[in-house]
């Protein structure tokens, strides 16, 4: 989540980080589009199973407002992806039980 206010939403200067070079990607762009297109690509690439990215106000989230600038990476998507996840979890380690069950009954 990053709060929205005008510093996180209007552009920023060109970064110059001598000797490194900055991705392109992030030149000239708004912390909140920074922070949306590392999500992306944490996904995409398949970094990590599931991102979730949101802002909103200090207004606003008080109410429990917010905008989802990405829908890809929705807090809905990342609830059921964080579900599925603890279900494999889950079921792995019912298997891993039976399994080791199973090998102390033979030994």
């Amino acid at each position: 989540m990053l709060e929205e206010t005008p510093a996180s939403l209007k552009p920023t200067k060109r970064i110059v980080l001598k000797p490194y070079r900055i991705d392109d990607a992030f030149q000239e762009r708004s912390y909140a589009t920074r922070y949306e297109l590392v999500c992306e690509r944490l996904v995409r690439d398949r970094l990590y199973d599931a991102a979730c990215f949101f802002t909103s106000n200090v207004k606003n989230g008080r109410r429990g407002e917010y905008r989802e600038p990405n829908p890809e990476l929705s807090i809905r998507n990342f609830a059921i992806s964080l579900h599925a996840r603890a279900a494999a979890f889950a079921q792995a380690g019912k298997e891993l039980k039976v399994l080791e069950a199973e090998n102390h009954e033979t030994t």
